[in-house]
C-alpha cells in the first residue's frame, strides 16, 4: 500500500466541475485528490486518537462532528438552533456566542428544493451554494427564496415542509439516482399551497426580508460513480479501525467501496492514515 496522507480529518472539499464533482479527502493541511482512486483498493485505518477540531483538545468521542465535550457545550455552533433555526435566541440576548452569530446566522440564506434520495425542501447560506447540495448529494437543485437572516429562513422551511419533506433517506442515496423531478413546475405547486403562510411571514418581517427566487434555473450535478455498492453496510471506525475496499464512487460526503461505505464528515477530527493499493 502507498501512504497518501495522514492527519485529523475533515469533511471532503468538493469542486463543481465538468463533468462531475471533484472531491479531495482532507488531512490536516493535506489535501488528496479522490477521484483518481476510484477502481483502485483504497485504506482508511483510524489511529486511535481523536482532537477536538476547535481547541485541540484530546477527546474519547466526538461531540457534533467533531468537537470535545466542553466545546460542545459551550460554541454557538453546536447549539441546538443550529439544526432547528426558529428556534434561535440571539434576540433573547442568550447566543453562545454573539459575534459568531452575526456572521453566521445575520446573513442572507437561501431556502432551496434538492432531489437526492427524493425532493426536500433546506436551506443553506447563500455563499455555500453549491456546496450544501453536493454534500447532501442532490442531483437536481433550485433555489426558491432569499431570507434576510438564518432564523427567518427557518420559518420559511417550517412552513414549506408542509409540503414536501425535510430529510434526506441515506440508503436510498447510496442505492442510486433518483428519478428527476421538474423543480419548476413542484417550486409553484408548493409556494401556491403555502401563499397564506408566506404572506403572514412577509407581514412580520418584510417583504425585503423574505423575497422570492422566479428567474433561476435548476441546477443538474453528477458524481464520480463507477458503479453503486450492492450492500449497504456502513464502516464503523469506532468498532473497527479500517475501512479498506475497492473505491466504487463518492457521492455527497459518502464513500462507496465494494465492502461498504463510509460517512466522511462523521469522522471529523479523527486521526486518520489513507492510503491505496
Amino acid at each position: 500500500m502507498i501512504e497518501l496522507g495522514r492527519g485529523a480529518l475533515s469533511k471532503m472539499s468538493a469542486q463543481l466541475e465538468a463533468p462531475v464533482v471533484q472531491y479531495a479527502l482532507r488531512m490536516a493541511d493535506e489535501q488528496v485528490p479522490v477521484n483518481p482512486l476510484i477502481g483502485k483498493t483504497v485504506r482508511l485505518e483510524f489511529l486511535g486518537a481523536i482532537h477536538c477540531s476547535h481547541c485541540g483538545r484530546k477527546t474519547k468521542t466526538s461531540f457534533s462532528q467533531g468537537y470535545c465535550y466542553p466545546c460542545m457545550q459551550k460554541l454557538a455552533q453546536c447549539d441546538l438552533c443550529i439544526m432547528s433555526p426558529e428556534r434561535c435566541h440571539y434576540d433573547a440576548g442568550t447566543c453562545r456566542e454573539p459575534d459568531w452569530g452575526e456572521r453566521f446566522c445575520m446573513t442572507d440564506h437561501i431556502v432551496y428544493l434538492a432531489n437526492s434520495s427524493g425532493v426536500k425542501v433546506g436551506i443553506t447560506r447563500a455563499t455555500q451554494i453549491p456546496t450544501r447540495w453536493i454534500d447532501q448529494g442532490a442531483t437536481q437543485a433550485l433555489p426558491i427564496m432569499r431570507v434576510a437572516t438564518r432564523q427567518q429562513s427557518g420559518f420559511v422551511e417550517d412552513l414549506l415542509r408542509s409540503q414536501v419533506a425535510d430529510k434526506t433517506n441515506w440508503r436510498a442515496l447510496l442505492k442510486g439516482d433518483a428519478m428527476p423531478v421538474d423543480l419548476l413546475a413542484l417550486r409553484d405547486q408548493v409556494l401556491d399551497a403555502c401563499a397564506d403562510g408566506m404572506l403572514v411571514l412577509q407581514q412580520r418581517f418584510g417583504l425585503q426580508a423574505i423575497q422570492a427566487l422566479d428567474d433561476l434555473q435548476p441546477l443538474e450535478i453528477r458524481y464520480p460513480i463507477e458503479a453503486y455498492p450492492a450492500k449497504i453496510t456502513s464502516f464503523n471506525l469506532d468498532k473497527d479501525p479500517v475501512a479498506e475496499g475497492t473505491l466504487l464512487g463518492i457521492k455527497g460526503q459518502y464513500l462507496m467501496f465494494d465492502t461498504g461505505v463510509i460517512n466522511i464528515r462523521k469522522y471529523t477530527a479523527y486521526q486518520i492514515a489513507a492510503s491505496c493499493a
